[in-house]
């Protein structure tokens, strides 16, 4: 493990837990420089020139699998992308075999989207390359957690001390889980709020608090991270009707114009716009919810640059 604060402490992004605090600071001071070259007239960098990334998503995903992609490409790094749909895969090869024909393409590193918690630990402990954790299962999704608070540090400063609400579907996000190990490395104080079925009871245990009051949270925070009902990951009913939902937890212009005061709103998308956000509050003055989208093609970028620095494959350019 190393202790120089311009290098990363680990060769991979597996998830929040598994990183320093020393990290994630890294990691947004890159993130502002790269933010600085996405908007420049000419976005692209040699940095990772001759660098092979493959893009391996056993889960459908739109927003994330672009945004690594984009920055794959903003650092002019070459690029395989890989479907589960369509692959052997569907022909029963394992995933281990999947990756080492992959491997064989000598590629340096892999971002890797899997429905089963700890793929990704799997995956570091069989083969050479860096590997970044795009979301496994219901477990992590690292990059959403660094890109969420780089928005929140950007927008309102230091997060030590400052009080972040995390709203919805606790139990099937691994936004949230992520969310919640980086903002407590950073000092912030953390409050779930959702219907209790929808909100795992260990997580008190990680020092968050429980709350089942829309109302009371958002008087209390000074931002929301709003999450979806994710349906697709619910093999029982856990609330009786999105209507009845919205109705109790849907954030609403009227819920924010009475908190008498501002609060921040975030959401990591697709917006369920009517049901856990409406759309006067999505589109709102309060809402960063277009600058995460802005953020997280930087911090990925960040991301990708200093794991092949780690790697010392080269001097690295920008």
């Amino acid at each position: 493990m190393t202790n120089n604060p311009q290098e990363l402490s680990t060769k991979h992004i597996l998830g929040i837990k598994y990183i320093q605090k020393n990290d994630i600071e890294l990691i947004f001071k890159t993130a502002s420089h790269f933010k600085e070259v996405i908007n420049r007239p000419i976005k692209k960098v040699p940095s990772l020139r001759d660098v092979t990334i493959a893009n391996l998503f056993f889960e459908n995903s739109t927003r994330t699998k672009i945004s690594f992609e984009l920055a794959e490409k903003r650092l002019s790094a070459d690029v395989v992308n890989f479907s589960a749909s369509g692959s052997s895969v569907k022909k029963g090869e394992t995933l281990l075999d999947t990756v080492n024909n992959i491997l064989s393409m000598k590629v340096d590193m892999v971002v890797m989207r899997h429905p089963a918690p700890g793929a990704h630990h799997f995956l570091a402990k069989h083969i050479d390359a860096s590997i970044v954790n795009a979301g496994d299962g219901t477990h992590e999704h690292p990059t959403q957690a660094l890109l969420d608070a780089f928005s929140m540090q950007e927008k309102i400063g230091s997060l030590a001390g400052k009080k972040i609400a995390i709203i919805g579907d606790i139990k099937h996000s691994r936004v949230a889980l992520s969310n919640i190990y980086c903002l407590q490395k950073l000092g912030a104080k953390v409050k779930v709020c959702g219907p209790p079925t929808l909100i795992p009871k260990h997580l008190s245990e990680l020092g968050v608090e429980i709350d089942y009051d829309i109302n009371r949270t958002l008087r209390w925070c000074d931002v929301a991270n709003i999450l979806r009902i994710q349906l697709e990951r619910q093999d029982i009913k856990y609330i009786p009707s999105l209507r009845e939902y919205s109705q109790y937890f849907g954030v609403t212009k009227q819920i924010l114009d009475g908190l008498q005061k501002e609060i921040v709103i975030m959401h990591p998308g697709p917006i369920n716009r009517g049901i856990e956000i409406s759309s006067d509050v999505a589109d709102s003055d309060h809402s960063i919810i277009l600058q995460q989208v802005e953020n997280g093609v930087a911090v990925r970028m960040a991301i990708l640059y200093l794991l092949a620095s780690k790697r010392g494959e080269r001097k690295l350019e920008t």
